[in-house]
């Protein structure tokens, strides 16, 4: 239930969503003619979708996300980890030719610490979110591992979380049934403070290294205020965000980050 709820309460919080709602009430208000408020209606339109489509607004709202992972403790000094968990979510999946989103910054920082020795072993998190993803995402992660050089018996994998409450919940019981003390979380700075909750909700001490940071400091650039469909993306991912947070918050899936 909690999974339906989270995943159609993700499609509702989009300006576009938002935008087509308005536009469906403009239209009852011009069957109804009432011409002044269908105008406004409409006006608004215009309006939602060209805030969230200006840069300087869907910086803020990532800025607002990355927060907490500008203040994520450093990590250890003293490597090795007995693994690195590394969150999913970055696979348009094709189990052939795997496309990667910008998350894969996560998978390159687990392999860096992989190569260099800082960790021993690897923990992939990411399960089929839809029964039509022909496999999961830590699988696949797991033969992008193998390729660039890893041995397969470093690499662990949980192929059966399909949300971050649920990665946090599975690693907790493979972190246990291995006997792991040293964790490091590789998340995105986004994302990170999230995934930080939810794994201490689940009872784990870690190490945190936020990655694929995507905001920039305004002071610096202020950014176009020309609507950009890159900018409308963004605002769309940062929003959905916020909602898991607040969504995780009120079920008690998350403990509150520093």
């Amino acid at each position: 239930m909690f999974f339906f709820l989270s995943k159609t309460l993700d499609e509702l919080a989009t300006p576009l969503f938002w935008a087509l709602a308005l536009v469906v009430i403009a239209l009852a208000f011009v069957f109804r003619r009432a011409a002044r408020p269908a105008a406004w209606t409409l006006g608004s339109v215009g309006l939602v979708l060209y805030a969230f489509s200006a840069k300087p607004v869907s910086n803020a709202l990532l800025r607002g996300l990355e927060a907490s992972a500008r203040r994520a403790p450093s990590r250890g000094s003293a490597p090795p980890y007995d693994a690195v968990i590394v969150l999913g979510g970055f696979v348009n999946q094709d189990p052939e030719v795997p496309d990667y989103t910008e998350g894969i910054d996560r998978l390159f920082a687990g392999f860096d610490e992989l190569r260099s020795g800082r960790a021993r072993h690897v923990l992939l998190c990411g399960g089929r979110v839809g029964r039509e993803e022909p496999s999961a995402e830590a699988a696949i992660l797991e033969r992008q591992l193998e390729s660039w050089g890893i041995a397969p018996d470093r690499i662990v994998i949980d192929d059966r979380s399909r949300n971050t409450h649920q990665n946090a919940v599975e690693a907790a019981r493979i972190v246990r049934e291995r006997g792991w003390t040293r964790l490091l979380l590789v998340t995105s700075a986004f994302h990170f403070e999230r995934a930080a909750g939810c794994f201490r909700r689940a009872g784990l001490t870690f190490d945190a290294l936020p990655v694929d940071y995507r905001s920039y400091d305004p002071s610096r650039f202020s950014g176009s205020w020309l609507p950009r469909v890159e900018a409308l993306s963004e605002s769309t991912m940062a929003i959905r965000e916020y909602v898991g947070r607040a969504v995780y918050s009120l079920h008690g899936y998350s403990m509150p980050w520093p």
